[in-house]
């Protein structure tokens, strides 16, 4: 059966590339929102951090028609720490548009999911999109499309994939970047013409792979997938395998059954070859499963997702303001809210910890367990969190570390104090050539080699330089790499930090607060740029005498202090040191609190 009234494609693009905002478009001129409808930018981005950052974090299923033809739409995130969630997305479509800026060309994360694709011989559609940017190239950057196609071993019809030329914010689409379009009934006619319909055995038993997992509170666990052979229906009696462990099935029924129109979910009584669907019902149905006919257990196969790089330790806060901020803050809320998470993200793992009150929790980069730490802190959890370690692996008895591929763009003065940095941290240049009147260099690098560069990155090249990475293997340890070069300064005793004392200990360093924040001691309240850890006593008061001396009752003025984000918390922290994450605050901390202690501690083990 060919399902000629359908089409299943996924949106693949490096990060800011303008996948979500070209969804917009193509749902209001696929008759998706009725005529005079106010619709908010980005509509698919539906979470509070997804809108703040501007970034997809997890991958959505939309839907628009065109001239009779339901085109099913996957918006799939473009920040490489979420690329587990390309990955087993690209199962359930047929073929993909490939989103390349016109300014920036090919990236990291535009390689590795479009390497996926190639693998799994879906037909790929080229679109450069931000042609109508001031600086937009889009000659030069389809020629890098190419020779990225080339690079990836791409098949001659791959190769000869149909170009279109967009702009999502103006909702226009061409063949030829020097011509204005006046909608994208371009790019919608090369979708319909050139992906495959989607092809199945309709009398056949029924067989489904679970591509994508969502959650809800009221019906639990919903999963979603394309179904290749067969009928489904509602109240249907299935089986459920796997095909990586084949003996083991359990049998379930689906009381609820949706398919994707727009931005709902309607509920349908059932559904054909070539169709996306939702259902729940099975509770602990996990992706890569295959739904199954009850009598017709065959496991459809499923490459395993890749596994997690980087691990921090969650624990509950012990600090002296502990409990001041949370609603949630005993280990069983944190382990229960672990465990829900585990539910939809599938790039997670997490393990008990050494004592009851803690928990290793890993995933695929900083960022990835950043959003994770970032969520639970807005919906009332507290906890302590250390500093992320990567993952070893002993391959044929060598240790072997991850080894992410790391591009940076940056102005041609600054590839000296850059490449100086990644020698330092061990990272390998794989390639340098120019990219207009900029330079674009390559290089392979450990992952704990990016612990904490972004900063130092964007201050070696005065904020002009773009950088991003994606994992690409595990290697031979690659050597010690140096501990970040500034020390930290110390809360002397616990009380409020006021002017007077801050004024006094913003000449060893640069300060994180401002008076009248509340301390105690162990609290990191700044960083020393002279590397060594200093106790200071922000919370001293000028002593009061009846001498007055001329220009001493001036007042005293401070440098603004800097306000540490989350990243840049985690990017911080050494391995001595917590950052406690509460509703209301994030601060840094020693592990171990009093100053005594903490000496006879760094003493013994000199």
């Amino acid at each position: 059966m060919l399902r000629k009234d359908l089409r299943n494609v996924a949106i693949i693009a490096h990060v800011d590339h303008g996948k979500t905002t070209l969804v917009d478009e193509m749902l209001k001129q696929g008759g998706v929102f009725r005529a005079g409808q106010e619709v908010e930018d980005r509509v698919m981005d539906s979470g509070d951090l997804e809108r703040e950052r501007g970034i997809t974090i997890m991958a959505k299923n939309t839907s628009a028609a065109w001239q009779g033809v339901k085109i099913n739409i996957v918006d799939t995130p473009g920040h490489a720490d979420f690329s587990g969630e390309v990955e087993r997305i690209l199962k359930m479509v047929s073929g993909v548009l490939l989103l390349v800026d016109a300014a920036e060309g090919p990236m990291p994360q535009t390689r590795f999911v479009l390497q996926k694709a190639l693998e799994m011989g879906h037909k790929i559609i080229v679109v450069v999109n931000k042609v109508d940017k001031p600086d937009a190239r889009p000659h030069e950057v389809l020629d890098e499309v190419l020779e990225l196609l080339i690079d990836l071993d791409a098949t001659d019809e791959q190769l000869d994939s149909p170009v279109v030329f967009c702009s999502g914010r103006a909702g226009t689409a061409s063949l030829s970047p020097d011509v204005q379009g006046r909608d994208l009934s371009v790019l919608f006619e090369k979708i319909i013409e050139h992906i495959d319909a989607p092809e199945g055995d309709a009398e056949a038993p029924l067989q489904m792979l679970v591509s994508s997992i969502d959650y809800n509170d009221y019906v639990g666990r919903i999963g979603i997938g394309q179904i290749t052979r067969g009928e489904i229906s509602l109240n249907m009696d299935v089986c459920v395998t796997d095909f990586h462990n084949p003996e083991v099935k359990r049998n379930g029924r689906l009381p609820a059954l949706f398919a994707i129109e727009g931005l709902r979910r309607v509920p349908i009584e059932r559904a054909k070859v070539g169709d996306i669907v939702c259902f729940s019902g099975i509770s602990d149905i996990t992706i890569g499963e295959t739904l199954c006919a009850k009598d017709f257990p065959e496991a459809l196969p499923f490459v395993k997702i890749g596994e997690p790089t980087i691990e921090m330790r969650f624990a509950v806060n012990d600090s002296p303001f502990a409990g001041q901020d949370g609603k949630f803050v005993t280990s069983r809320h944190i382990r229960d809210r672990l465990q829900r998470e585990l539910l939809k993200d599938v790039s997670l793992k997490v393990r008990d910890g050494e004592t009851a009150e803690c928990f290793y929790v890993a995933g695929r980069g900083e960022m990835h367990l950043s959003i994770l730490i970032e969520t639970m802190r807005r919906e009332g959890y507290e906890f302590s969190v250390s500093n992320p370690k990567v993952l070893y692996k002993e391959i044929d008895g060598v240790r072997c570390e991850p080894i992410e591929r790391m591009e940076v763009d940056v102005p041609e003065e600054y590839m000296g104090p850059v490449m100086e940095q990644m020698g330092a941290r061990r990272g390998e240049m794989q390639k340098m050539e120019p990219s207009g009147s900029r330079m674009r260099i390559e290089f392979l690098v450990p992952s704990r080699g990016l612990f904490g560069y972004k900063n130092e990155f964007l201050t070696s090249t005065k904020g002009e330089g773009i950088m991003s990475s994606i994992f690409e293997c595990y290697q031979p340890f690659k050597g010690d790499i140096p501990e970040r070069g500034v020390g930290s300064l110390i809360a002397f005793e616990t009380g409020t930090a006021v002017t007077y004392g801050l004024f006094n200990a913003q000449e060893r360093g640069q300060l994180f607060i401002e008076a009248g924040t509340p301390v105690y001691e162990g609290m990191i309240v700044g960083c020393n740029p002279k590397g060594d850890d200093i106790a200071v006593n922000v919370c001293k008061k000028k002593h009061i005498t009846n001498t007055r001396a001329s220009g001493s009752d001036d007042a005293l003025r401070l440098i603004p202090c800097k306000k540490m984000s989350l990243e840049e918390c985690i990017e911080f922290i050494k391995e001595d040191e917590l950052i406690e994450v509460t509703p209301l605050n994030i601060r840094l901390r020693k592990q171990i609190m009093s100053n005594v202690e903490r000496l006879k501690y760094v003493n013994r083990k000199k």
